[in-house]
């Protein structure tokens, strides 16, 4: 005839809850003697009651036992958390690399932008003088044309097709300063 299965729950009865707990703590340090004996495995076992009273096992010394298990755990929570942080900072060290560069570059476009801008506002004050002006917006379009071409040349665009002037009827856009 085979055991019958139990519900895992509290015992209310205190007697029986005080049997079940003897028998099965005794079952359980027997259990540990096994393992021990069977495999040659370290084994230290606590158990405390609900009175207080405490029943330990161990096939070595108990507290160098619980010694090796500290340093165990505290040798594997470290060295995770250390790969963890390197591996974090590594991420950080990255991303605040990549940041630097994008700011430089958003500076450069920034500068450039806003040269763009003086430079077509000079002339269209230029384009608006009288005819004696006329000749020196042509002059300073010839020179625009000329250092746009050098500074594409030192970029290694090669050859541009820069117009700092289009003619009116192709300007669809115009750039304002805010």
């Amino acid at each position: 005839m085979g055991r019958g299965k139990i519900e895992i729950k509290r015992i209310e009865n205190n007697t029986n809850r005080q049997v079940t707990f003897c028998k099965r703590r005794n079952g359980l340090l027997k259990k540990a003697y096994e393992l021990s004996v069977l495999c040659e495995a370290e084994i230290a076992l606590i158990v405390f009651s609900t009175r207080g009273r405490v029943y330990e096992y161990s096939n070595n010394n108990i507290k160098a036992t619980i010694d090796r298990y500290k340093k165990a755990t505290a040798e594997t929570s470290n060295a995770c958390t250390t790969q963890e942080l390197n591996a974090q900072h590594e991420m950080i060290l990255a991303e605040t690399e990549n940041l630097q560069k994008r700011e430089i570059l958003l500076e450069q476009e920034n500068a450039f932008l806003r040269s763009k801008i003086a430079e077509n506002e000079r002339l269209q004050e230029l384009s608006m003088m009288p005819a004696a002006g006329g000749q020196e917006y042509s002059a300073i379009q010839q020179y625009l044309a000329r250092n746009m071409l050098q500074l594409n040349m030192m970029e290694g665009q090669g050859v541009s097709s820069y117009d700092p002037l289009p003619p009116p009827h192709h300007d669809k856009k115009s750039l304002e300063l805010q």
